[in-house]
């Protein structure tokens, strides 16, 4: 359970953190996505991490519909105590809608963005809870 060490500054997002996920093994960012104080306390009771999806404005558990779930190592704050870094064990082969290893898969070379590795699984292949529908639509 939290003590009241780990108050969390929600006032600045509306409500909201931004959470950095991060591989636990290698130090790689793999997403960033949001948390309210529900999905925070969610994340620390349960292990897995879970969002507050602020299109659609409630929680989900990443993996729920993929399958490859965040299983929490570590968690951490920054001095403001309004973010957080996640280590992870992520379970699967990616955490990207777009079925790559992470979100982070383009960078910028010569003022373009492109892509700069293979896609780690099939989006359309794992994400079969309806037509349309991904994860993406649950940041």
């Amino acid at each position: 359970m939290l003590g009241p060490s780990m108050n969390l500054d929600f006032s600045k997002l509306d409500g909201l953190v931004a959470a950095v996920i991060q591989d636990g093994s290698t130090g790689r960012v793999l997403m960033v996505g949001f948390m309210n104080d529900e999905a925070f306390r969610r994340t620390v009771n349960t292990g897995d991490v879970t969002f507050f999806s602020r299109s659609r404005n409630k929680l989900w558990v990443k993996g729920e519909t993929s399958g490859h779930r965040l299983k929490v190592r570590e968690i951490h704050t920054d001095c403001d105590r309004d973010a957080v870094l996640i280590k992870v064990d992520a379970l699967g082969p990616g955490v990207c809608h777009e079925g790559y290893a992470s979100c982070f898969f383009r960078k910028l070379d010569n003022g373009e963005w492109v892509e700069n590795e293979r896609r780690a699984f099939d989006p359309e292949a794992v994400y079969t809870t309806a037509p349309g529908k991904s994860e993406a639509g649950r940041k």
